[in-house]
């Protein structure tokens, strides 16, 4: 299996419902370290997985989108618990979105999947993985 990689990054605020978050259910700030892994089985016929430039384009878009946004206040996140694992997710989902229509090339058609990864800290991080 081939893969790349690019990365961005998403400045949030955000705050959590369950006592298992403890503090963290006070509105609190958060940056994450975002990387999205893009594979496919063989490469293209340019002999790449997919456009490294569109993909990091992309990304930012993904990203930018979420950045500087309290997501408690978001409509497509009310009443839920934006964690790092269901951010993580909701990247991988909106960059399939990308691949289907287009946005990352003809190539990109031939991606089997994304995996998408939020460090949110030197120590911690959190993954999703889908087909396309």
């Amino acid at each position: 299996m081939f893969s790349i990689t690019v990365r961005d990054h998403i400045m949030i605020a955000h705050s959590f419902r369950g006592e298992v978050f403890g503090p963290a259910q006070r509105l609190h700030g958060a940056t994450f370290l975002v990387d999205a892994t893009f594979r496919r089985a063989e490469l293209d016929g340019d002999n790449i997985v997919v456009d490294i430039g569109l993909a990091t384009r992309e990304l930012g878009e993904v990203c930018g989108a979420l950045s500087y946004r309290n997501l408690d206040d978001e409509p497509d996140f009310k009443g839920v618990n934006t964690s790092t694992e269901f951010l993580a997710k909701v990247i991988a989902d909106r960059l399939a979105e990308r691949v289907r229509s287009g946005a990352l090339g003809e190539g990109a058609r031939g991606l089997s999947g994304i995996a998408v990864t939020l460090h949110e800290s030197h120590v911690a991080w959190a993954s999703y993985e889908r087909d396309l």
